[in-house]
């Protein structure tokens, strides 16, 4: 009777149902970081759905049922790419210190996240989106680009940080991080420490202020 009450009340289909949601959840995630993978590389009009279904082992149907198309499918890497950003801002913002601090803190939280999770899709060319998805990426991606701009400017402000123009400063440290994504796959054992070194030495390291030297 408890296994009839079980069925008619669906609880018996729960534990099911959520194991089920959950290996959904797993594949649409494999597919978006495949996906962007082979957009950052190719580009989205070069990449194809049959492509990135093959990279999984999956057939191109098993493909379109989570994403009717290659531009959804598209638009839901830039919404996730966004999101684990937006992660990290708000992680750095949490942690505190100076703007510098928290500018490096989002740093290091990028290299570890692309590291285990894979690569972000970078806005840029967002033509191939529709209008409304195109406004929604631009809109969010702005406002996460002045989250970094005010770290920056907080930097300056505390002294952490050498004057400088804040939108240029974070333009130049997008633009390495998108060029990190295309050509970095290419070296074997790189790290992420091993890439933070690099940028604070190319980068992070001119934004900060010199120490005198002893005796001066």
């Amino acid at each position: 009777m408890k296994g009839e009450h079980a069925i008619a009340t669906g609880e018996a289909d729960g534990p099911r149902q959520l194991s089920h949601s959950r290996k959904s959840a797993k594949k649409r995630d494999a597919i978006l970081r495949a996906a962007i993978e082979i957009i950052n590389v190719k580009s989205f009009a070069l990449a194809t759905m049959s492509e990135i279904a093959a990279t999984l082992d999956l057939r191109d149907a098993a493909l379109y049922y989570y994403f009717p198309s290659k531009q959804a499918l598209a638009f839901a890497c830039h919404l996730q790419s966004l999101e684990r950003f937006e992660g990290m801002l708000i992680a750095a913002d949490q942690n505190g210190g100076s703007g510098a601090a928290r500018l490096e803190h989002v740093l290091q939280l990028l290299m570890l996240d692309t590291a285990e999770n894979g690569p972000q899709l970078y806005f840029g060319d967002l033509s191939y989106l529709t209008d409304s998805q195109r406004d929604e990426v631009s809109v969010w991606g702005l406002r996460l680009i002045g989250d970094l701009e005010r770290f920056v400017e907080e930097g300056i402000m505390d002294g952490s940080i050498v004057p400088c123009e804040p939108k240029l400063v974070v333009q130049l440290l997008l633009g390495m991080l998108i060029w990190l994504a295309k050509w970095v796959p290419a070296f074997k054992g790189v790290t992420p420490d091993r890439l933070m070194a690099a940028m604070g030495a190319v980068s992070l390291s001119g934004l900060m202020p010199r120490q005198p030297a002893p005796g001066l």
